[in-house]
């Protein structure tokens, strides 16, 4: 059993999840609220066609779940982060680096007595990331 993170957005999920396949190499799976079947979206007026009612991305061997959320009440990201430990520090700085690009950095990729890369980022879709490279640290 795998924890599958799922994030929600005010109205940028299609954005989001693009992005993200893009850095990580996949191709995004986006179901609009336009495809619901008509009694189901009858219950949502108001609801935009293009929102996305539900999107996954693969990050590596696992997955990202995603949606908008319609009410358009979700807070922002708070107390909870996406953690990556990638295969090395080439890797490490690329993602940390694309997933920063437009974000707020709130820790800055440095050596950490666990790992030889750790930082943490707000990205510009108000995800929270914590990037590390992987380690023979014992």
């Amino acid at each position: 059993m795998q924890p599958i993170p799922y994030v929600f957005f005010k109205d940028k999920c299609r954005d989001a999840v693009t992005r993200y396949a893009e850095i990580f190499g996949s191709s995004p799976e986006i179901m609009s609220f336009k495809d619901m079947p008509e009694e189901d979206r009858n219950q949502m007026p108001g609801v935009p066609d293009d929102a996305v009612m539900h999107a996954s991305v693969a990050i590596g061997d696992g997955m990202l779940f995603a949606s908008d959320d319609p009410s358009g009440e979700t807070p922002e990201m708070a107390g909870c982060n996406v953690c990556l430990s990638l295969p090395d520090e080439a890797e490490t700085k690329r993602v940390f680096n694309a997933l920063a690009d437009g974000g707020d950095v709130r820790m800055p990729l440095s050596p950490m007595f666990w790992t030889p890369l750790f930082g943490t980022l707000t990205d510009k879709f108000g995800v929270r990331w914590m990037i590390m490279a992987d380690s023979d640290y014992e």
